[in-house]
């Protein structure tokens, strides 16, 4: 199962899309973790490619460094030691990776002052098997953009599980789990259960792929995962973001549902909340709700079946569902001017740092209609 070089024309705008939100993320978690004031924090690419594609739009170890650009003043002031991790394979995009990187530190002495850059052309399995003591070690994000599934095997996915401060983007094509699910090959690295898969829409394999990833995971695992799909022509990607700390799948989340906030989940109309059928009235007057409407009608069922209910809750909820925190904070400033729920103070305070602080950050909020 080959897969196809992403590397030898410009990247199409699917790739584009999977590009910026990884780039939104290493913007989000690099100073989180500097303003923790953590001696060593490690960011892993382990498939680098060239560094730009064929028009010079940068790739992902270009974008890393770039948002390392934007918080050297910071990096240097609180004394943090950045060590980024570059891997390409075939000798030739190496090479073009070696110059690109070289080039950009050169233009940057700034960046190349603030950051110990690892660069390594070994296949997969080695780079993962070195480095994988420095992901359990340090803080880390691991990004893993290869069209292959043998990464997701429990052989590299359990050991990333097991980390406590790990977060990682892995990208995988559905095309691969519809042509080759039923190999033997394939089943050797994932057991993919197509026929489930086939009972929705091709355009939700990759829900399926996160509901079967996370049934193998162990019972009390807290890792969370989060899809969002990529449509590229007939053919769908996605990227499988995991994270164990509440305030990391905030950020994604949040990011997400900036790129499409419609559904926080894909770069296209996923659920056809804007089709006929969801935006005008159908058979008995019934509306079929969007995805922020169902959510928005859990949180109001979460609410009723409780005295009151605490804002820590509600924010977990909210990531439980794959909504950022505000969804559920805005919806109950609405249902407070409705005179449906009530809460002390002007804030429902559902927010990662009242999560931080439940000591002195805990709101209760009760249901007044019954």
């Amino acid at each position: 199962m080959p897969a196809k070089d992403l590397h030898d024309k410009p990247f199409d705008d699917s790739t584009i899309a999977k590009l910026e939100i990884f780039e939104s993320y290493v913007e989000a978690w690099l100073p989180t973790f500097v303003m923790l004031r953590e001696p060593t924090i490690c960011i892993f690419d382990f498939f680098s490619g060239t560094g730009y594609d064929k028009s010079r739009v940068p790739g992902s170890p270009i974008r890393i460094l770039r948002v390392i650009k934007k918080f050297v003043e910071i990096i240097s002031k609180q004394g943090t030691k950045v060590k980024v991790y570059f891997n390409e394979y075939k000798k030739d995009k190496f090479d073009a990776l070696t110059t690109a990187c070289n080039e950009y530190l050169s233009e940057n002495p700034d960046v190349a002052t603030a950051i110990e850059l690892n660069l390594k052309k070994d296949d997969f399995d080695k780079r993962f098997t070195d480095w994988l003591p420095e992901i359990q070690k340090h803080p880390s994000l691991v990004f893993l953009d290869q069209n292959g599934i043998k990464f997701l095997s429990d052989k590299y996915f359990q050991p990333l599980e097991q980390t406590t401060k790990t977060d990682f983007l892995y990208f995988v094509s559905s095309s691969y789990f519809l042509r080759f699910g039923d190999s033997e090959e394939f089943k050797k690295h994932f057991s993919f259960d197509i026929e489930e898969a086939k009972k929705n829409p091709y355009a939700f394999i990759h829900r399926s792929l996160i509901k079967q990833l996370k049934n193998n995971l162990p019972t009390d695992s807290a890792l969370k995962l989060y899809p969002f799909t990529l449509k590229k022509g007939s053919n769908v990607h996605g990227i499988i973001f995991g994270a164990k700390s509440p305030r990391a799948v905030e950020k994604f989340l949040t990011i997400a549902w900036a790129k499409n906030i419609t559904n926080g989940e894909a770069n296209f109309d996923i659920d056809d909340d804007h089709s006929q059928n969801k935006t005008q009235y159908v058979l008995f007057g019934e509306k079929k709700p969007t995805k922020i409407e169902v959510f928005q009608q859990r949180l109001e069922e979460k609410l009723k079946s409780s005295t009151r209910v605490s804002n820590i809750e509600l924010f977990l909820y909210a990531l439980e569902l794959g909504h950022p925190p505000t969804h559920a904070a805005d919806h109950v400033r609405t249902l407070k001017k409705e005179k449906k729920v009530d809460y002390d103070g002007r804030s429902p305070k559902i927010t990662f740092d009242a999560l931080m602080d439940k000591k002195n950050s805990t709101v209760l909020i009760k249901w007044l209609v019954r």
